[in-house]
């Protein structure tokens, strides 16, 4: 008796570990993945998945990083759990600064070492990983080496940043783990106030409201800074931006802020053959920056670009704005004495929905909305118009088999089906169309400003990621914060900062040739000619970068009602082109 006892209790404790992980499935399944696209029974039979594939690697522990942001704090401190208790895999989900992962990965990269075995890793890398050959192509490895640890239920072509992170072979190099945009941001209670709109239109000869070009937003600017002055006695600014020279003002341009000036040609998601950094491609080369290389990083377009950035910034934002960072100066709309914003990452919006704000209503509405930004005067239409960041999950080929297997697993467990419209709620970024389009966001869009009106408009493919024009990203991206910060401090022209911008970008272009380390898709910089040749070489050849300078970059203001435009946009989701 006693023997067949303990033969049963031995056989109960093997197969215990399977059970054991199907009842903390179904725990978390319960308690924290609602709502959910899937049925709960649907959760349960993907979870299982991940318990069967995960068995060969129960027991270790795996590193993976990502940047400080809602969306990957609630993957480190609650889905890194959920999965240890599902899976037996332990996962230490580091969350550190931006330009600390840039570092960390340029490390690993340069040292073949072992530094982290999954990153999620901005899709403005996809030129540099598809070029330098360290990232794993996950099209090929799916269906290869990783067939045995890919989620049968991982909808790629339900990712709407599938086509920022795949490579110009049309292979997938990363996969979209969360995105957010750059949009215009504006004090709705303030534009929809009768007083102010007929003081505008007598001023202005149109009416106040979502500003269509950036005449238009400058000419609400210099309303609110100087014609209405004070709300409720308190100082009102028309604008707000930062301009400390520190690595956060370089994001302040690459996020395409040139784009919104009309710098680079037409093309979505990135202009060719001049993209929105300025460079110019052949075939998937990049061939040069300066106008003298038929690039447009020092173009009528970009100096116009950062012209209006120093001057509304300096006339209609407030006084400390000029020595602010990033994160210093995103709170200060919040704070309930700014008109609009013209660069505005959505990733702010749940701290701008916090009960209490002085820009929340009492029913816990906004008095703000976002919606697309403006365009400036050298844009033309089929021209990208914004950036979205978009964090990837990114395996490189120097972490050990066993273990990229692992944060594989773990990767695609944090972007699964079963979880990620909860990830959506608490950081309210978006991986999938069908996430987007829930029931749960119609009900929650009236509280969130216009963000769920925007991620469901037409207006949305305007807004892209760094492309594949930019073939070592790290290199090239610290340029832009050290050149553009001498004409934020005064120290050179707009001109003579792009010009500088231009030749350093070249010089790393010029070093990357020379070492011959990219191969066939590596930079083969053009000669120099005269910028006269290449205005009429864009001419002759359709395109439009680099452009002359305009006679008057400053055209009449144009502006849309927002509960109008939001009316035009469609309100079910579009068909999918792998429907049945």
């Amino acid at each position: 008796m006693t023997s067949a006892f303990a033969l049963m209790a031995a056989s109960a404790a093997l197969t215990a570990p399977a059970y054991a992980d199907e009842a903390a499935a179904k725990k978390w399944i319960d308690s924290e993945f609602q709502p959910s696209t899937l049925s709960k029974d649907d959760q349960l039979k993907e979870m299982q998945w991940f318990i069967k594939a995960a068995a060969p690697f129960k027991g270790m522990d795996i590193n993976v990083v990502s940047e400080t942001l809602t969306t990957h704090e609630y993957e480190s401190k609650t889905l890194a759990k959920a999965f240890e208790e599902i899976t037996g895999i332990k996962v230490k989900h580091d969350i550190i600064q931006e330009g600390d992962v840039v570092e960390k990965i340029q490390t690993q990269m340069q040292s073949g070492k072992n530094v982290y075995d999954g990153w999620i890793n901005d899709s403005d890398f996809i030129g540099t990983h598809f070029r330098y050959g360290q990232a794993v192509d996950l099209t090929e490895w799916m269906k290869g080496e990783a067939k045995d640890v890919t989620n049968p239920g991982l909808d790629v072509d339900d990712f709407i940043g599938k086509s920022f992170t795949t490579a110009p072979n049309g292979h997938l190099y990363q996969l979209p783990d969360q995105q957010f945009a750059n949009l215009y941001w504006f004090r709705y209670d303030w534009f929809t106030n009768a007083d102010y709109k007929a003081k505008f239109k007598a001023k202005y000869g149109y009416d106040l409201g979502v500003p269509v070009n950036w005449s238009a937003y400058e000419d609400i600017a210099d309303f609110f800074t100087n014609d209405v002055k004070e709300i409720n006695g308190v100082k009102v600014y028309g604008h707000m931006d930062y301009g400390k020279k520190d690595p956060s003002l370089g994001w302040r341009f690459t996020d395409a802020w040139l784009s919104m000036a009309g710098n680079g040609d037409k093309g979505l998601p990135n202009g060719l053959p001049v993209d929105e950094w300025g460079i110019r491609m052949e075939g998937c080369r990049p061939v040069g920056s300066s106008v003298e290389r038929g690039g447009d990083v020092n173009g009528p377009a970009a100096v116009y670009s950062i012209a209006k950035y120093l001057d509304w910034m300096k006339k209609y934002a407030p006084p400390q704005a000029q020595g602010m960072t990033f994160s210093e100066s995103g709170p200060v709309p919040s704070q309930g004495n700014v008109a609009q914003q013209i660069f505005w990452y959505t990733a702010f919006t749940a701290d701008m929905v916090k009960p209490g704000l002085p820009v929340m209503n009492a029913d816990g509405t906004p008095k703000w909305r976002m919606a697309p930004s403006p365009h400036g005067s050298y844009w033309k239409d089929g021209m990208k118009l914004g950036y979205q960041d978009v964090g990837s999950a990114t395996l490189l080929k120097s972490t050990p088999a066993d273990r990229r297997k692992a944060a594989w697993l773990y990767l695609q467990f944090i972007v699964s089906k079963s979880v990620s419209l909860k990830k959506s709620h608490v950081g309210l970024t978006f991986i999938r169309e069908s996430d987007i389009w829930d029931k749960s966001f119609t009900e929650r869009a009236p509280k969130l400003g216009g963000l769920i009106e925007f991620y469901r408009s037409p207006a949305r493919v305007q807004w892209t990621p760094t492309g594949n024009n930019v073939p070592d990203y790290p290199k090239l991206a610290q340029l832009w914060w050290q050149n553009i910060g001498d004409a934020s401090s005064g120290a050179k022209t707009p001109q003579a900062a792009m010009d500088a911008l231009a030749a350093a970008q070249d010089s790393v272009l010029e070093r990357l040739e020379k070492s011959k380390v990219q191969g066939d898709c590596g930079p083969k910089l053009n000669k120099k000619e005269s910028a006269e040749y290449w205005f009429n070489k864009s001419a002759k050849d359709g395109n439009i970068a680099p452009q002359r300078k305009l006679a008057n970059e400053k055209p009449k203001g144009e502006t849309i009602d927002y509960d109008t435009l939001i009316k035009s946009w469609p309100a079910s989701p579009p068909k999918r082109a792998d429907a049945k």
